[in-house]
């Protein structure tokens, strides 16, 4: 078929129509496997599969009451292992490794970087050789793609080390992502930065003189990441650095960070978590599926702060949860509670959209705050939970960085993501209230959970 033929509604019933252009191959006719989403051509995505919807995905069970499924490893502690094996003396084994594209533009630098690696794809593995914090290339080109994790970790480190010359490059989504915090902080401590467009943000290069001074000071209000960096950093190069810390972020990443630090620093084996983040998705789904979900090998004491969602959806009689053996539970609640509720989501920010999603269905108003540094991510996503909530028929506002939901009667409407994987992944959930709802570029979910969609259909084609 050709594209401008795939790329138009041809069909009443909406539905995944795979019209995306893939690596220069174009796709079938796109075959109907879903009767939810029509999803449009988006040429800006380029993801490296045949298509985004396989037959099964073989990391789904049923249950006697649900199903009990398991989720690639998590996207924030990969990259954070990643980088102190790297840092690390000695050889590091890593299992249980996400693969998406934020984890492959951090490969992909450690190789510029001269950075050993062996990679086992087929069984989540990564076997790093470790520089001892003496980076074996002194000058190189690195393209951090859309990672923040690589953009602000590897940033950090190419910016303390002794000697080098390091350019640094970006997507064009990374490049509106604040930088300046970070890099302010790399100057005091005398690192040169070389910008090649707007101060502040990527492109720019690094000419590191290692650190004169004992410490520095960073700003973390539109992001932790940068605390996490230098901490990391400074472990490996300076461990009596001082970082002193101004601007309010919630702190759990940070608080990941520092115990990763005690468990990876010497060469070993370590195994990474299943994700939190792309459970919650599963969690939040529970009730409009009408099953329970089980993540295999995710449990309350994970230092990941989304595992803190399903108390979320505790408490706005979302689901009930209990800790199993086989991982933490969740079971749909009938919602009889119509009281307006407030949530504070500075701990699991990440899953706002999720929250915003399945709001309109709660039975209740819904004021969702601590979020202001959402505005700075891959999208500006308080705009842009509020736009498309508005395009879906929800009463919905922005009040200064907050944002309220209103019981609603959503319609079907088609939805934007902005190339961003969160918007695709959250407001998915709404098409199974809202048949005919549509999600535009689904495929930008490659950034961290590539066969999103594939455990999705699985768990809602009976639906």
């Amino acid at each position: 078929m050709a594209k401008n033929a795939a790329s138009r509604r041809v069909h009443e019933k909406a539905g995944y129509r795979l019209t995306k252009t893939i690596t220069g191959e174009e796709c079938t006719d796109g075959e109907i496997v879903d009767s939810l989403y029509f999803v449009k051509d988006a040429p800006e995505t380029v993801i490296p599969r045949d298509t985004i919807i396989k037959p099964h995905t073989g990391k789904i069970t049923e249950t006697e009451d649900g199903y009990l499924i398991k989720v690639p490893g998590s996207k924030s502690i990969t990259n954070r292992a990643l980088l102190i094996a790297m840092l690390s003396e000695g050889t590091t084994e890593l299992d249980g490794v996400l693969f998406s594209d934020d984890t492959e533009s951090f490969l992909s630098c450690m190789d510029s970087l001269g950075i050993e690696t062996e990679v086992d794809r087929e069984n989540c593995i990564v076997t790093v050789n470790g520089c001892g914090g003496d980076i074996p290339e002194k000058e190189a080109f690195l393209n951090v793609g859309s990672a923040g994790t690589a953009a602000r970790f590897l940033t950090a480190v190419l910016g303390l080390v002794n000697e080098g010359t390091y350019h640094m490059d970006s997507s064009d989504q990374m490049k509106k992502r604040p930088m300046a915090p970070l890099l302010d902080s790399l100057i005091e401590l005398g690192c040169e930065v070389e910008y090649e467009g707007e101060e502040g943000f990527f492109p720019f290069t690094l000419k590191p003189h290692g650190i004169n001074m004992d410490e520095t000071t960073v700003d973390i209000d539109k992001s932790s990441q940068f605390l996490s960096a230098l901490i990391i950093a400074s472990a490996f190069i300076k461990p009596d650095l001082k970082i002193n810390v101004t601007g309010k972020h919630g702190m759990s990443y940070v608080e990941m960070t520092k115990k990763m630090l005690g468990t990876t620093c010497n060469g070993n084996r370590y195994s990474i978590e299943p994700d939190a983040s792309a459970a919650a998705y599963f969690y939040a789904m529970s009730p409009l599926i009408g099953k329970s979900v089980t993540v295999s090998g995710l449990h309350e004491d994970s230092m990941q702060g989304d595992t803190g969602f399903v108390k979320i959806l505790e408490h706005i009689d979302w689901v009930r949860s209990e800790d199993t053996s086989d991982g933490i539970k969740v079971t749909p609640l009938a919602n009889g509670d119509d009281s307006p509720l407030t949530i504070d989501m500075s701990s699991c920010s990440d899953q706002t959209i999720t929250l915003a999603a399945i709001a309109p269905f709660t039975g209740r108003k819904i004021r969702i705050t601590g979020i202001s540094h959402i505005r700075v991510q891959e999208s500006d996503r308080i705009s842009a939970i509020v736009t498309e909530l508005s395009k879906l028929g929800v009463k919905c506002s922005e009040e200064g960085d907050d944002i309220i939901i209103d019981v609603s009667c959503p319609h079907p409407a088609e939805i934007d993501t902005y190339n961003d994987h969160r918007m695709a992944m959250g407001f998915s959930l709404i098409g199974l209230k809202i048949p005919g709802t549509a999600i535009l570029n689904p495929a930008c979910c490659a950034k961290t959970f590539p066969d999103y969609f594939a455990y999705f259909y699985e768990m809602t084609q009976s639906q």
